[in-house]
């Protein structure tokens, strides 16, 4: 595949998915973006849980993870509603995502009378937004424009084994033919930087990797004391793997062998291609919307003990480590890799299989998580709540 039928915008970007996407700049707006959303086809509420009551930092990361959701390529027009006395400004964030060139538009619960007006008008703005993507056509675009993230969820002692590498296999296709693939959860870098740091283009990218690793290394510590290396969930203990070292081992797996010519911070837009990293915590739900809001227009995700949790936007495709989740789990998971420890594929098969499916899922196929509306929505937040 050398190019793609995808959504152009103004910045360059493509979409696979042209959504109008309905964001509160607060969770106060949370109820009146739902209402709004569930009454115009197209539309997608990211509802979350932030936006006040929370330190500088935590109140930037939320602002720009809001700001890159609505930049995503998937998104065609974007209807931020805010309530008017919160800490994320509502006009920086709608102007933010304006910078993009796609249209966008804003409202104040307070300003404009409530909840109930604020809805209604909402609805019409909405109805009138949803017009400009729905009309847009899909044309032919060069299939480096793709950027792709790399997840992983409830693995288990089969994943670093099967999934993660058929993946890494992808990853390596993606980058030969020019796309931009985002390795994330730093969490899960732990005890296997030294290899990573081997992969960078130069020692700049080197050091940025140590320099994260450490960081989220030390935060373990901190938090965790002499636990630190078990910073890993239950369900991967039930699934076998014993330490945080050795999940790593098998989750940077999932970067193939290709050279890393950038590191990220959490939710921030690449601006090299290849394999890049993004400063991500191991938690699923904020570390796909990172990915999201970095640009990512598909996920893949890879899972051993089962997790139906997708992106909003961002199409992603669930991928077993064993057959025995996969047959469990039939309606969450799109492929199974435990077709490999079954000895009836191998991982180039199960490469050329996950490769066929981002190409029908590029033409409008939609994965298990977006039938199942399995969109979850979360940001990071690092400090204390006032």
């Amino acid at each position: 595949m050398k190019s793609f039928l995808g959504y152009e915008r103004a910045d360059g970007s493509v979409g696979i998915r042209n959504y109008l996407a309905v964001i509160p700049s607060v969770a106060c707006a949370n109820g009146v973006v739902n209402q709004i959303a569930n009454e115009v086809e197209g539309a997608i509420p990211i509802t979350h849980g932030y936006g006040c009551g929370a330190g500088p930092s935590d109140l930037v990361i939320t602002s720009n993870t809001l700001s890159g959701i609505g930049r995503n390529p998937n998104v065609g027009a974007v209807l931020v509603i805010g309530l008017g006395c919160e800490v994320v400004n509502v006009d920086s964030l709608a102007n933010s995502i304006a910078e993009s060139g796609k249209p966008v538009e804003h409202l104040l619960i307070q300003e404009y009378g409530g909840s109930q007006k604020t809805m209604k008008k909402g609805i019409e703005i909405a109805k009138k937004m949803s017009g400009r993507p729905s009309n847009q056509a899909r044309v032919e675009v060069p299939f480096d424009k793709l950027v792709i993230g790399l997840e992983c969820g409830g693995s288990d002692a089969f994943s670093g084994v099967t999934a993660n590498p058929c993946v890494g296999a992808v990853s390596d296709w993606l980058v030969e033919r020019g796309c931009t693939v985002i390795l994330s959860e730093t969490t899960e870098m732990i005890g296997a930087e030294h290899i990573l740091e081997r992969r960078a283009i130069n020692e700049e990218v080197r050091q940025r990797i140590a320099q994260i690793v450490t960081r989220m290394e030390q935060a373990t510590r901190d938090v965790l004391g002499p636990l630190a290396g078990m910073v890993i969930a239950p369900g991967n203990i039930d699934g076998g793997i014993s330490t945080i070292a050795e999940k790593s081992l098998g989750c940077i797996r999932k970067g193939g062998t290709s050279p890393i010519t950038e590191v990220l911070e959490y939710a921030q837009a690449p601006t090299k291609k290849g394999l890049v990293i993004m400063d991500t915590p191991g938690y699923d739900v904020e570390s796909v919307s990172a990915l999201s809001a970095g640009g990512a227009q598909l996920i893949l995700f890879t899972t051993g003990r089962g997790t139906p949790a997708g992106s909003p936007i961002s199409p992603t495709i669930k991928i077993a480590s064993n057959s025995e989740t996969y047959h469990k789990m039939k309606d969450d998971i799109d492929i199974n890799a435990g077709t490999i420890i079954d000895g009836d594929k191998s991982i180039a098969e199960v490469r050329d299989e996950i490769v066929q499916f981002i190409e029908r899922v590029i033409e409008g196929k939609k994965t298990k998580a977006e039938l199942n509306k399995q969109g979850v929505f979360g940001i990071l937040k690092t400090a204390t709540s006032f």
